[in-house]
């Protein structure tokens, strides 16, 4: 006999978890008594937003479902950012929360809700467990459903009665997901569309990337010559000093690659969904006929014409996606080689800083961060203009080195990266986060103190929510209202946890900042004073005024 909290950690066991990022609550006490000698490693965080957002990351960085564990009301709808993170993002995930007793429910019952109800529209599946007998069922379900097709979030419900009582039942066996593969067919078919094409394109990203499906897809691109651009914040899924790649279609896109994008006549989109930031607010690409001959590989077979009609659809897992590429025949000269380097060549002189206003030059900090840290080094970021120069300046060059929201969350930036570190405690991580972004988290500093975890965070303070601030300047200029920040010292906050901090006023102190926090053995904060004019890469604060206030005027 055990008790529906051991009989969980144990399915959990099974299934290959290694570790649950909580904030404990007295309405899964049961679990938490199962976690006391389980191996698997508790993390304890300050707010359940942390917490669900450090499973997503982990998630993303193992490709195995990142576990939360939250207490029922204010701490499950705390959590809910993190599923809607996953959601979007299409990670795996299963987050658990505790729940009014049964005998206590549909009476308004300390902090009840209905979760099944709540998280319905997040989650690809939520579900409540009313009976000690089904766990291993449930949690069965919600690996398969987790990990199946496109990956996502699943949340289970735990009433407190149902997770205390005692039942003798059997364990469930590990989870096997179906693997999608291409047909022959269709490999065929990706083979002759190529050869018939001008000016093809490809575009990788999504979920269910790896090392391996790196690897093969640059191969494919070096032996056919093809022009690799990356979707919103996939850069990661090939290395940017490949001779190939173009290029993120994404923000602040180069208007030479955007234009590229409506030019070509062969599209092979290899993972991405094709969501509304890929494609330019869906005016990259014509809406439901795009004009490129489209060729979408994607895992799950509900992404495949729900937005763009395919010209050949392949419901196919990436890893197996992949491997059928080695199988296709390179053209000997193909019409595109000057297509090719003409894109190369584009990205290369868009990489290129361009100077912004202010002693501190954000465009120079992170080429200064790019060039020091090794291949292997993981970076993460929140939502923010900030995080346009991010990705303009920063090469990745290995997967999985880029850990950043497709949903846009803010405050993701900090938890992401304690999330990372502790999937790959061997390899550098990296955190960058405008002052708005990492105020709305700051308390995780304190969870990455507890378990000394060697991060670097470099916020980035100009006083105020700078995407908003620009959004307002292009559409009401001079109006300023909501958007103003007064900011603590960064530092000295850090210092308050027992991190280190240091503020940087000057370009120049940065990269001596930079490799004293790198060697800080334990969290190190940077606070960057930018220069509020420096709201963008392209345009300054007051350039996007005076253009709004000159269109106004006619």
């Amino acid at each position: 006999m055990r008790h529906g909290g051991q009989i969980l950690i144990d399915q959990l066991r099974i299934q290959g978890c290694d570790m649950a990022f909580c904030v404990p609550g007295e309405s899964y006490l049961a679990a938490l008594d199962g976690l006391h000698e389980a191996d698997i490693r508790t993390i304890i965080c300050r707010q359940e937003g942390g917490a669900a957002m450090m499973a997503e990351a982990y998630g993303k960085m193992t490709g195995r479902p990142g576990v939360a564990f939250v207490t029922r009301g204010p701490g499950a709808t705390n959590a809910s950012i993190g599923v809607h993170i996953a959601r979007q993002d299409s990670t795996p995930m299963i987050l658990f929360v505790g729940q009014a007793a049964m005998d206590m429910q549909d009476r308004e019952a300390f902090q009840e809700v209905d979760f099944p109800a709540m998280f319905g529209p997040l989650a690809k599946w939520a579900a409540e467990i009313r009976d000690v007998r089904r766990i291993p069922e449930y949690v069965s379900r919600a690996y398969h459903t987790a990990l199946a097709g496109r990956p996502g979030p699943v949340v289970l419900s735990l009433p407190e009665d149902m997770l205390s009582a005692d039942a003798d039942v059997p364990d469930l066996k590990p989870a096997q997901p179906p693997e999608a593969h291409p047909g022959a067919d269709q490999m065929r078919a990706v083979g002759e569309a190529l050869r018939r094409a001008q000016k093809p394109l490809l575009l990788v990203g999504g979920s269910g990337w790896s090392p391996y499906v790196q690897a093969q897809v640059s191969d494919f691109a070096e032996r056919f010559d093809l022009p690799v651009t990356t979707a919103f914040r996939f850069q990661d899924s090939i290395d940017n000093r490949h001779r190939c790649y173009a290029g993120h279609v994404a923000l602040g896109i180069d208007p030479k690659l955007a234009r590229r994008v409506k030019d070509t006549d062969l599209l092979l989109v290899v993972g991405p969904r094709l969501g509304e930031i890929t494609t330019g607010g869906y005016t990259l690409l014509d809406v439901p006929n795009p004009k490129p001959l489209l060729i979408h590989v994607h895992p799950g077979a509900e992404e495949l014409g729900s937005v763009y009609r395919p010209d050949i659809a392949i419901q196919a897992s990436l890893h197996a996606f992949a491997a059928g590429l080695a199988g296709l025949e390179a053209p000997a000269d193909p019409p595109w080689r000057e297509w090719t380097r003409q894109a190369r060549a584009d990205y290369e002189a868009f990489s290129e800083p361009e100077e912004t206003p202010g002693d501190v030059k954000l465009e120079q900090v992170v080429r200064t961060v790019s060039e020091t840290v090794p291949d292997d080094a993981i970076v993460t970021n929140g939502a923010g203009n900030f995080a346009a120069w991010v990705h303009r300046y920063f090469s990745y060059r290995r997967f999985r080195s880029q850990v950043a929201p497709t949903a846009g969350a803010m405050g993701y930036g900090l938890p992401a990266a304690v999330g990372a570190k502790l999937a790959a405690p061997e390899r550098p991580v990296i955190c960058f986060q405008g002052d708005g972004c990492f105020m709305m988290n700051a308390q995780e500093l304190a969870t990455a103190v507890q378990h000394e975890l060697a991060i670097v965070v470099i916020v980035v303070n100009n006083g105020m929510y700078g995407t908003i601030r620009m959004h307002q300047e292009r559409h009401y200029p001079g109006r300023v209202s909501g958007t103003s920040l007064r900011n603590p010292d960064f530092a000295a906050f850090a210092r308050s946890f027992g991190a280190t901090g240091e503020v940087v006023e000057k370009t120049e102190d940065f990269a001596a900042a930079f490799e004293r926090a790198l060697k800080a053995g334990g969290p190190a904060l940077i606070e960057l004073k930018i220069d509020p004019e420096a709201l963008t890469p392209r345009q300054t604060l007051s350039e996007i005024r005076a253009a709004a206030e000159s269109a106004a005027q006619g």
